[in-house]
């Protein structure tokens, strides 16, 4: 068991960049897929970014591709999301989750653990 709490978000200003970070407790993190995901208001839950628990496989989302990069530290029970040249439309809460299996990454349904989400605010 995992749970994800995630820190790093804040305002910035378009162009610019963020590292988030997610510390989850447990002792079985190194065997957890990650990703970060991020939900703008009216708008549903999207897939940003995933990690398998080896940290060899990632993916992202294509609109993510070449700007942000998921990266993890399983000695310190954390995942990282570098998130560079941001954009306005990057303004969401951005949430951290967890999942056994490493299957169907971009499926919020695929994710046992989810932390509490930090706020990104991009200004124009």
């Amino acid at each position: 068991q995992v749970q994800p709490v995630e820190s790093g978000g804040g305002l910035v200003q378009a162009g610019g960049s963020l590292r988030l970070s997610c510390a989850a407790s447990g002792r079985t993190f190194s065997t957890y897929a990650m990703a970060w995901f991020r939900q703008a208001p009216g708008k549903e839950r999207e897939f940003v970014a995933g990690m398998h628990w080896s940290g060899t496989i990632t993916y992202y989302a294509d609109s993510m591709k070449g700007r942000f990069t998921i990266s993890r530290d399983n000695a310190k029970n954390t995942v990282y999301l570098q998130m560079n040249s941001l954009k306005p439309e990057d303004t969401a809460v951005y949430y951290c989750a967890a999942q056994k299996y490493g299957d169907s990454y971009g499926d919020t349904s695929s994710y046992e653990y989810w932390g509490q989400g930090t706020q990104v605010t991009v200004s124009s």
